[in-house]
């Protein structure tokens, strides 16, 4: 008799392909009710040893313990934050992620971001729709090339973004907790430091407690109203009151953020703004990263159940 499948928990909807092969592979059940998870998991928790979930919803600590069976964890994103990875350890679980597969895009939507905030693409895009081109002309907008751009964050995607620049001859600086040993771009010792010095600031950190509200209102003022934001990153990293405000009162010129505190909820004041730019958090939204997101959720699992260890584990 063939040994049964493992049970996998599926936390959350995620892309058909990828639901189809976790079905072909393992006995998995999708559970995308959060009102009715605390309650089905203490019912029906112990028959998993798998787990599969997103960046979004992740694995509290709540979770892993109704999980008394529990072995691996594959997270569809790079962010784990809302993973408790050190119960996870303290469990001896396997904790696997995405994360290379997606730089290019997050990448790409920086720099898209940073162009239509600073050239007010969006922003003209509605001009004319509304019919204002026929009244007048839209304003002049800010140029990229040749500007310093400051990176929060020059880890796997910062670093894309940082080459990216090179295309728009943009001098680079960054800030990190530590400096990077043999990177050839200009380290800054403080956030504050480097908002100061930059006319763009991108957000490329990982989210969690201690990057929490990071960027403040010090740090906005300090970036000043010719400096613009972009935030590619975990919305927690700013102080998304304090950054409300400074787009108000043009304390800095702009924003382009594709993240939010509390998504998807975005707070509609900044709906009135025509000096930030919205995006529903598609930074690796395309067919070809989500692909390569969704074969690393499958060889991690894969890699787990027959070797004892995930491909590509969270540091």
């Amino acid at each position: 008799m063939s040994n049964p499948k493992p049970r996998i928990l599926q936390r959350s909807r995620l892309l058909p392909y990828l639901e189809q092969a976790l079905a072909e592979r393992y006995d998995v059940q999708v559970h995308d009710d959060e009102a009715g998870l605390a309650g089905y998991l203490a019912t029906q928790g112990a028959q998993f040893t798998g787990y599969v979930s997103s960046a979004r919803f992740g694995a509290s600590r709540a979770v892993i313990d109704a999980l008394p069976n529990l072995k691996v964890i594959s997270n569809f994103g790079v962010g784990y934050d809302q993973i408790d990875v050190a119960r996870a350890r303290e469990r001896g679980i396997a904790v696997g992620y995405t994360p290379d597969v997606l730089n290019d895009c997050v990448a790409d939507t920086a720099f898209g971001l940073l162009m239509d905030v600073a050239r007010g693409f969006s922003a003209s895009d509605r001009f004319v729709r509304r019919g204002d081109w026929l009244k007048g002309q839209f304003p002049l907008a800010t140029s990229i090339a040749k500007k310093k751009l400051g990176i929060l964050g020059m880890g796997r995607i910062g670093s894309v973004i940082a080459r990216r620049s090179g295309g728009f001859d943009m001098e680079v600086r960054y800030h990190n907790r530590r400096e990077v040993a043999g990177s050839s771009y200009g380290y800054e010792p403080t956030l504050e430091g480097l908002a100061r010095w930059a006319d763009f600031l991108v957000i490329a950190s990982a989210g969690g407690a201690q990057t929490r509200k990071l960027v403040d209102a010090k740090v906005l003022d300090a970036l000043g109203p010719k400096g613009f934001l972009i935030n590619i990153s975990r919305g927690t990293v700013i102080d998304e009151a304090a950054l409300l405000d400074a787009l108000q009162h043009k304390r800095i010129a702009g924003a382009g953020l594709d993240v939010f505190e509390n998504e998807p909820k975005v707070p509609e004041a900044f709906f009135a703004l025509d000096n930030v730019v919205l995006l529903p958090h598609v930074a690796s939204a395309t067919h070809e990263t989500r692909q390569a997101m969704a074969d690393l959720v499958l060889d991690n699992l894969d890699s787990y159940f027959a070797g004892g260890q995930v491909k590509v584990a969270v540091p």
